[in-house]
């Protein structure tokens, strides 16, 4: 998983060379790998450009589908973007599950919302209260219950269970 305190969490050029080369040692001597995600997308901005956040991330991606050693992926938090998406569904042998913590999808709600809706929002005469309303619609869409099978997710189980799990996939 990686390090909110670190970046927010978001992948950067450095993490996107560390998982890639990590994968990739796991591939040569055919170790098994439990990716646990929380992975809130790619780091954007000017400091990643010049970093080549973009050119270190295609590099893992392509190493996260060339690997042939069974996968486990198990979102405890976020897998947004294309980063959260190369962590979770990177093929077969691969099995994902997800705690209800889990939030997935192309973007954050929150970071979208008020780029979609600003107009509606400068309009409205109470802003905050059609801003409670219209997210209380999309949380109930967001619920990873009901998302889950749209996304590949085999099953949500309960936090505590996660080492019964990983047990059971161990055992496969």
């Amino acid at each position: 998983a990686s390090d909110c305190r670190v970046d927010g969490g978001c992948m950067t050029s450095a993490s996107s060379e560390k998982i890639r080369r990590f994968i990739e040692l796991c591939d040569t001597f055919h170790i098994p790998i439990v990716c646990l995600v929380d992975m809130p997308g790619f780091a954007v901005g000017t400091q990643a450009e010049k970093d080549g956040t973009i050119r270190h991330g295609a590099a893992l991606m392509a190493s996260l589908y060339q690997v042939s050693v069974p996968w486990f992926s198990m979102i405890i938090r976020k897998a947004y973007g294309v980063a959260g998406a190369a962590l979770v569904d990177r093929g077969d042998p691969n099995i994902r599950v997800a705690w209800p913590s889990g939030d997935w999808g192309s973007l954050p709600l929150e970071g979208g919302f008020q780029a979609a809706f600003k107009r509606q929002l400068e309009q409205a005469k109470d802003p905050e209260k059609l801003q409670q309303e219209i997210m209380k619609k999309f949380d109930a869409l967001r619920n990873p219950f009901r998302t889950a099978e749209a996304f590949g997710i085999e099953e949500i189980i309960d936090p505590r269970d996660s080492r019964a799990v990983l047990c059971s996939w161990i055992r496969l």
